[in-house]
C-alpha cells in the first residue's frame, strides 16, 4: 500500500494552552536553561526547537516516521508558528552524539553501532513512496537544505516541491539546459557529462538527508534516537548516500563511515560533486 500524502498542517496538537505555555517557557528558560543550536531543553526530558527558519513539516515528518517504522526519534508534543516563528515541543532523548569518542570505542562497538543505523535506513528506505510520487516533503509541500540555494528570495531556505525528478535536477543547476557560452572548455565538458547523468532514471525514496554523527543518539552501544529531520522528504534515491558523504568540518571522520551503512554510489557522488563545483551555494554567474 502506497504511504499517503496529507495536507500539510499549520500547526500538530497546538491547542491555545500548549501555544502559551510553549511561550511562556521559552521567554523563561531561554535565560538559564542549556540548548543546542536551536533547541532549548525545557527539562530532561522535554525540549523545543524554535526559529524562523523552522518549519512544521519537520513535525509532521516525525510523525510520519513513529507511524510507519521503529526508528526511534523524539515524540511530537505540539507544532506551531506565531509572528513567522515556528515552534516544535518535542521529547528530549537521552543519549550523546554518536560520534563523540568514536575511535575510543571499541571495533565491535563500532560495528554494533553502524549495523543499527543500517537496518533503520533500511526501514525508512523501504518505506513505499506516494502514488504520485514527487520531489517533496511528506505532505507533498517545500523542502529544506541549508546546502542548498532558497528557490525565491526571502523564502527562508525553502524549495521545492517538483512534480519529477528532471524539474529537481534542472532547479540543481539553476536552471540551465546547455553549456554556457562563456565557460572554458573543461568546464563545457563537465557540465555537459552533468546534464548527461542527471537524465539517467531514479526511484523515489524516503530520506533524511543529514546523517551526520551529530543527529545520531547513542546510549553506551545502543542507538536510542535520530534526531534533526528538517531536511527529510521524498528525494531520488541517491540523495541520502551524497549527503551524508557532505560532512562538515566537525564531522569529517564520519565520512570514513557512511560507506558502512549506507550503500556506495561513486557514479552518483561524483555527479553531486559536479553539481556543487558550479551550482552549489556560489550565486550562479559567469
Amino acid at each position: 500500500m502506497m504511504a499517503p500524502v496529507n495536507p500539510e498542517p499549520a500547526s500538530i496538537h497546538a491547542s491555545c494552552w500548549r501555544r502559551a505555555f510553549t511561550l511562556m517557557a521559552v521567554k523563561i528558560c531561554e535565560r538559564w536553561r542549556p540548548r543546542c543550536g536551536t533547541v532549548l531543553f525545557l527539562s530532561n526530558n522535554l525540549c523545543v526547537k524554535y526559529g524562523y527558519f523552522q518549519h512544521v513539516s519537520e513535525a509532521s515528518t516525525m510523525q510520519f516516521i513513529a507511524n510507519h517504522t521503529k526508528i526511534p526519534l523524539p515524540k511530537v508534543y505540539c507544532a506551531f508558528s506565531r509572528k513567522g516563528c515556528t515552534y516544535i515541543v518535542m521529547e528530549r532523548i537521552g543519549g550523546d552524539y554518536v560520534g563523540n569518542a568514536w575511535y575510543g570505542r571499541s571495533k565491535e562497538s563500532r560495528e554494533h553501532i553502524l549495523q543499527q543505523i543500517k537496518a533503520m535506513v533500511a526501514e525508512m528506505r523501504s518505506i513505499p513512496p506516494p502514488a504520485d510520487a514527487r520531489v517533496a516533503n511528506v505532505a507533498g509541500g517545500s523542502l529544506y537544505d541549508i546546502r542548498l540555494p532558497e528557490e525565491t528570495p526571502g523564502g527562508r531556505g525553502r524549495f521545492g516541491p517538483f512534480k519529477a525528478i528532471s524539474d529537481f535536477h534542472r532547479y540543481l543547476r539553476r536552471g540551465v539546459e546547455t553549456n554556457p557560452e562563456r565557460a572554458n572548455p573543461e568546464q563545457r565538458a563537465e557540465i555537459d557529462e552533468l546534464i548527461n547523468m542527471h537524465k539517467e532514471t531514479w526511484p523515489i525514496c524516503f530520506t533524511h538527508g543529514d546523517l551526520s554523527s551529530l543527529n545520531i543518539l547513542a546510549r553506551g552501544d545502543e542507538v536510542v534516537g535520530i534526531v534533526d529531520w528538517e531536511t527529510a522528504g521524498w528525494y531520488p534515491s541517491y540523495w541520502e548516500y551524497t549527503t551524508a558523504r557532505n560532512v562538515n568540518p566537525q564531522n569529517e571522520f564520519w565520512r570514513d563511515e557512511v560507506d558502512k551503512f549506507l550503500e556506495p554510489m561513486p557514479k552518483e557522488l561524483a555527479m553531486e560533486t559536479i553539481r556543487s563545483k558550479y551550482f552549489g551555494d556560489i550565486p550562479w554567474g559567469w
